[in-house]
């Protein structure tokens, strides 16, 4: 399960089965376009180790996207698309003056629109800690990045990280992340909301389902201001890892409930992404343990989630591993997935589409292969901005085993 420790680690984002070094892939007509490297972000990467870890896109040929890259450390970055075109990559604004140990990431952005959006993560302070960011885009311009408020109360143990974002409106975003309650490890999950333009103070999860003491959020989506889900991975009782999703009704966050225990026999399941089209009918994707790990998707509809199925069509695909890194819903019973999975020698980075409730077989991205010369490639974010209209972000891997990892837009 991802959480605040791994979001900063030495590598790329470590959840199971995705090597980590991204990007962001974008689709018209339904048909996925060719990758190509995020402008400007070689320039920044003087350390030649970067990764898009999320990308939104509000409408067509308007995205945003922000993840890391290594110079004097790693940095934080964003980059925009405005009309079909995609612009330089930049430092997020203040994240520096925060990131004094030099160990910063975007994790997730969100756009209401192209003119208003906003991104969360996580840096290191002077004192070695790891604090939970949020900046905000108001009226096209980046403003300066802040810490969560009241997120540095609950992080005792100096580990917390925001590691989704989700804006329904210009000024009402929710996001979700971990922190560690002390300094034993134990990680609990929490959730913070924007109402008009001025953050609340973070709250954990509702629920008691982490007995084991390892809970995080993974993934927040909002269909409209105080309507929104999430999910994650939370250990129970018996040392075993299951996945969660929580909703947020007028406002107020439930309770956490447990999903794929259907799917989930060895004990290791968490939810990796949600996506609402509209308040109560979400999707969600992630990871189960079924002797391997494999991607499951399941779906809300209006206001009942249903049961986690695996992916069709990636087992054929996977030699073992697989996982869904991410969903997006232009509509209800219209959404796109994507992930990453095992070769046989690598990774290898898939999409797959659901068309009226009916999720199709996922297919390998195209283009990606010829980039992919280091065999290690995944998509870890899917934005759409309507049925058909998609964005994606991935990594690839130059040369070598491991390293240096690049991230693609198409």
């Amino acid at each position: 399960m991802a959480g605040a420790a791994a979001l900063l680690g030495a590598g790329p984002l470590a959840v199971p089965g995705a090597a980590g070094a991204q990007a962001a892939a974008l689709r018209a007509a339904g048909t996925w376009g060719r990758a190509i490297a995020v402008p400007g972000l070689a320039a920044l990467n003087k350390g030649r180790h970067a990764d898009v870890l999320s990308v939104s896109c509000p409408s067509a040929g308007n995205c945003a996207v922000g993840g890391y890259y290594q110079n004097h450390g790693k940095q934080g970055f964003l980059a925009v698309e405005s009309n079909g075109r995609w612009r330089q990559a930049i430092e997020v604004p203040g994240l520096g003056t925060l990131n004094k140990g030099g160990n910063a990431a975007v994790s997730s952005v969100s756009c209401a629109s192209a003119e208003s959006c906003a991104a969360g993560g996580a840096y290191t302070d002077g004192d070695g800690h790891q604090q939970g960011f949020v900046a905000v885009k108001r009226n096209g311009r980046w403003r300066q990045a802040i810490e969560v408020p009241g997120l540095g109360t609950l992080n005792k143990g100096g580990t917390a990280a925001v590691n989704s974002v989700s804006c329904a409106s210009a000024g009402n975003c929710s996001a979700g992340g971990d922190y560690s309650t002390d300094t034993s490890g134990a990680t609990q999950a929490f959730v913070v909301s924007e109402r008009n333009g001025s953050w609340g103070a973070a709250q954990q999860v509702a629920g008691a389902l982490n007995v084991g003491g390892e809970a995080s959020v993974g993934s927040v989506s909002c269909a409209s201001a105080g309507s929104c889900s999430a999910g994650g991975g939370y250990r129970d009782g018996s040392d075993n890892y299951q996945a969660f999703v929580i909703s947020e009704v007028n406002g107020t966050w439930a309770a956490a409930r447990e999903t794929a225990g259907n799917l989930n026999i060895n004990g290791a399941a968490s939810v990796y992404s949600v996506s609402c089209a509209s308040a109560g009918n979400c999707s969600a994707g992630g990871d189960y343990d079924y002797a391997y790990n494999f991607g499951f998707v399941v779906s809300e509809k209006n206001g009942v989630w249903g049961k986690a199925i695996s992916v069709p069509g990636l087992g054929a695909l996977a030699f073992r591993f697989s996982d869904v890194l991410s969903a997006s819903c232009a509509s209800a019973g219209n959404c796109a997935a994507g992930g990453d999975y095992e070769t046989g020698g690598g990774n290898q980075g898939f999409v797959v589409s659901e068309k009226n409730g009916v999720w199709r077989k996922a297919i390998t991205v195209p283009g990606l292969g010829s980039l992919n010369e280091g065999r290690y490639a995944g998509v870890e974010s899917v934005s759409c901005a309507s049925a058909g209209n998609c964005a994606a972000g991935g990594y690839y891997s130059e040369t070598g085993r491991h390293l240096p990892f690049q991230g693609f837009v198409t």
